[in-house]
């Protein structure tokens, strides 16, 4: 069977995509400084840069940091609001969407009301867009930094308060912690689908300065480093719901992608890797092709969970 005969097209949680193939937020910027390498419009989504209601500055430099087999960083979300990047970047997006690749807004905020207030500003200003994905990811700044979605009682408010507030498919980004527990109370308050893992804690110290490599002691660990924790969580994420599971954490290549797929995964997303092999998402959509053909499959919805112990 040849790949030209396979079909690629998945539905994740009503984002109906060409491949599954998807970009990382804030990996991936808004996807136009990416057009220099390759069509976009091959992908079968992006999703963009996490927004807030107001534009946030983020955390002071450094941000980020080389650590063995991946990065680190601490941007703090920076991000130029909802209008603000609807004003710089709508038109082109609205474009891509035209053009085939779905495009999914992130909505960021560090309470229930802020989640709420950018949610509604994605409603009002993003008609073009094919899905909004909540991340609750994010410090909780009213209850002393916990994470937002960190419990599932936490996870389940948030998304209860949004989930009437969006006309489109809801997908929730989880924090890599308690993900089957935290995945059902996401599904029983109405997520179409859920994207994970995001990056996992770490410290890196200069032995010389005896000061942190970034401007915070702590920041999120992604790439390679934690594939193999990722593919884990996403296997459990999909024993344990219905809705579809869009899978990301260190994904290189397309043997990677095949990983996520194969533990349960409707899609992947591709983030690290973007920024030293920009064509990575791309090379990703034709080698899983290659595979899907190879597995004697006509359809990778074919390949979706098929993991055998």
């Amino acid at each position: 069977m040849g790949e030209k005969n396979v079909s690629m097209a998945v539905n994740l949680g009503g984002v109906r995509m060409q491949n599954p193939v998807n970009t990382a937020s804030g990996t991936f910027a808004f996807g136009s400084v990416f057009e220099s390498f390759y069509d976009v419009s091959r992908l079968g989504a992006i999703t963009l840069k996490g927004c807030s209601a107001e534009p946030w500055t983020g955390n002071p430099a450094p941000r980020m940091c080389e650590v063995p087999s991946g990065m680190m960083n601490t941007v703090g979300l920076a991000n130029p609001g909802v209008v603000g990047m609807v004003e710089q970047y709508g038109e082109y997006l609205a474009g891509l969407e035209g053009r085939g690749c779905r495009v999914i807004v992130q909505a960021a905020g560090h309470s229930v009301e802020e989640y709420v207030a950018a949610v509604e500003l994605i409603e009002e200003h993003c008609p073009w867009a094919s899905g909004v994905e909540m991340n609750i990811s994010c410090p909780n700044i009213a209850r002393g930094g916990a994470l937002v979605g960190g419990t599932p009682e936490s996870a389940a408010e948030v998304v209860r308060a949004v989930r009437p507030r969006v006309q489109r498919p809801l997908l929730v980004k989880m924090a890599p912690v308690r993900v089957p527990e935290i995945a059902r109370a996401c599904e029983a308050e109405g997520a179409d689908a859920l994207s994970l893992i995001n990056t996992i804690n770490g410290m890196s110290i200069d032995v010389r300065t005896r000061r942190s490599r970034l401007s915070k002691p702590t920041g999120g660990v992604s790439g390679p480093a934690i594939h193999a924790i990722a593919v884990r969580m996403v296997w459990e994420a999909a024993q344990a719901v219905r809705i579809p599971i869009n899978g990301m954490g260190g994904i290189a290549s397309w043997q990677d992608a095949a990983e996520m797929i194969l533990a349960g995964a409707t899609s992947v997303t591709v983030g690290t890797a973007n920024f030293y092999n920009p064509t990575c998402a791309a090379d990703i959509v034709d080698g899983l092709a290659a595979w899907v053909a190879e597995q004697g499959a006509s359809d990778v919805n074919e390949l979706i969970g098929a993991f055998e112990c």
